[in-house]
């Protein structure tokens, strides 16, 4: 590009705006784009959510600016889409927006998730963005197989359904250079997610001196991960790629595909957006996985050995009844895990009393989740590279050293 592009940033913050935003305006080096704007719920001055030591530097840059905003209402939505003065109109928009949480009620995946999404995409199209990138998380279940973009593959759960309606709702908007990058599970520095909670209980077991044990059998269902300096790259290749290409209707016929219904249609007449089940919707649509081939099982066993232990699983009937009593069995888990975590990050020289990262599992973390995805198309059409296969143990020697530096992750002398 001749030119550099003025970006939004919108959402994301509690997982992977940072990681984007730190690709788009390095700490070293050039930065991608001529202005960044990034819009979310949270306050970063204080913080509400956790920051991590790199984006508090990253976001002094004169070229950032942050916005706090409420994203469920279209008015808000519209005024974020106004440059500084000065400046020229945004043409890329990313899209991370929307609710995480499993647990949270179907008005409320609505609302945050589904509205704002399509908010956002609605203005994007009024003001003729070349790029709208939204980025959908692995809300999914999928077979053994790695799963094809082509394939109709199940929206899990409440958040799951609301976060695939989105990606029909957006599609249908008329004239919208749209790219969606579906990605699995996702690590890297400063991310705290499904993820971080593995590496933090190794390290528990380690400091036990006792092996990580799995409840499930060393099977071959699919736990995908995707390193977050590979996301990051990922949503910035997809935004230049439509542009390069000349924009949607090119799009659609290199990467098109079909978003599928899955939802109740008796919502369509209750919520505002919503495209009826017997309107086929189609959208450019790449998914991201660092490895298709990996299993819930390896990724333990690299993480245990990372943090100094081992990983065995469970013996048949332990781990049968702990499946029949699935509540139970979590809140035993979590009493012993806080309990030495506890320990760990009040006996680290110096003590870490204020850290973000927690052993704590819920029952959603403790429950069998497959998800598998191939990461072909998008090396094929767009020409993406990746620069870390999954998991390794480099990338979380890495992500741990950086929470050792900024006092989040307990330091021993031995």
């Amino acid at each position: 590009m001749s030119q550099k592009p003025n970006v939004i940033v919108f959402g994301g913050l509690n997982t992977l705006s940072r990681a984007l935003v730190a690709h788009l305006v390095p700490l070293q080096g050039e930065p991608l784009v001529n202005n960044l704007r990034i819009v979310d719920k949270y306050s970063i001055n204080p913080p509400t959510t956790y920051l991590g030591a790199e984006f508090k530097e990253i976001v002094k840059n004169p070229i950032i600016e942050y916005k706090q905003a409420n994203l469920t209402v279209a008015s808000i939505v519209a005024t974020t889409f106004d440059p500084p003065e000065g400046h020229e109109p945004y043409s890329y928009v990313f899209d991370l927006t929307g609710e995480i949480r499993w647990d949270r009620p179907e008005q409320v995946q609505i609302t945050q998730t589904f509205h704002v999404a399509r908010f956002i995409a609605l203005e994007s199209a009024k003001r003729n963005v070349k790029a709208h990138v939204r980025l959908q998380h692995p809300f999914y279940t999928s077979d053994k197989k790695p799963a094809e973009e082509k394939d109709d593959i199940k929206p899990e759960g409440v958040n799951g359904t609301w976060w695939h309606e989105s990606l029909r709702a957006i599609a249908a908007v008329p004239n919208l250079n749209l790219v969606i990058l579906r990605t699995t599970q996702t690590y890297g520095p400063y991310q705290i997610e499904m993820i971080s909670s593995i590496f933090v209980i190794s390290a528990v077991y380690a400091y036990l001196k006792q092996p990580v044990k799995s409840l499930w059998s060393p099977g071959k269902f699919p736990y995908n991960v995707t390193h977050n300096g590979d996301v990051s790259a990922a949503l910035w290749r997809c935004a230049t790629w439509i542009d390069e290409i000349g924009g949607r209707e090119k799009a659609d016929g290199l990467a098109g595909e079909v978003i599928h219904w899955h939802n109740d249609k008796k919502h369509v007449s209750q919520v505002e957006g919503m495209v009826p089940h017997n309107i086929t919707v189609k959208a450019p649509l790449f998914n991201l996985s660092g490895n298709p081939d990996l299993t819930y099982n390896d990724l333990l066993k690299t993480s245990a050995s990372v943090l100094g232990t081992t990983h065995e699983y469970h013996d048949f009937f332990t781990s049968t009844a702990a499946k029949f009593r699935l509540e139970d069995s979590v809140e035993d888990i979590n009493e012993e895990h806080v309990g030495a975590w506890t320990q760990m990050i009040t006996s680290s020289n110096p003590p870490v009393p204020n850290t973000p990262l927690s052993p704590y599992l819920d029952l959603y973390l403790l429950n069998k989740h497959q998800f598998g995805l191939s990461n072909k198309k998008i090396q094929d059409v767009t020409g993406f590279k990746f620069e870390v296969p999954g998991i390794t143990e480099a990338a979380i020697k890495e992500l741990i050293q950086k929470w050792k530096d900024e006092g989040s992750w307990p330091k021993f002398d031995h």
